[in-house]
């Protein structure tokens, strides 16, 4: 199954997100590059919202977030109701974030992940279904969060 992948980063990353762009591409999927295109110092915050209101509009299926470490980036994406974002180092953590929380957000750390790894959490992540029945509701709740 091919899928609309929308990839942001940060300049740590921009040579990952180059590689996996192209990987993804010859896998047959469909690429949306958000940027940034060069290795200039520039804010996560802003490419994890501009990648948070791809998935969450429709513009993507899925989305992938990159940054050196992979936090600011997903902590980014995660302010969107509309993102479930996991950030992972290996490919059962990115298949659990799909099948029990619904994740349509991967976040991968460029200094802490090779490129392979990468690639198997990519893999899994989207070779994995939501798993729905009794994780649903608990999904329902990440939406509408209360902190009475």
């Amino acid at each position: 199954m091919t899928h609309r992948i929308a990839l942001a980063s940060d300049h740590a990353a921009v040579s990952l997100k180059a590689t996996l762009a192209q990987w993804l591409h010859d896998a047959g999927h469909e690429v949306v590059d958000l940027g940034p295109e060069g290795e200039a110092s520039v804010d996560y915050p802003d490419y994890g919202y501009t990648l948070a209101r791809a998935v969450a509009g429709g513009k993507a299926t899925f989305g992938i977030a990159l940054c050196g470490s992979g936090i600011g980036i997903s902590i980014a994406v995660n302010r969107h109701a509309g993102c479930r974002c996991a950030l992972v180092n290996e490919p059962l953590s990115a298949r659990l974030a799909r099948e029990h929380n619904d994740a349509n957000v991967l976040a991968l750390g460029a200094r802490l992940v090779g490129i392979e790894m990468a690639k198997a959490c990519i893999d899994a992540f989207l070779a994995t279904p939501f798993g729905g029945e009794r994780h649903q509701r608990r999904v329902d709740k990440l939406g509408t969060p209360s902190l009475d």
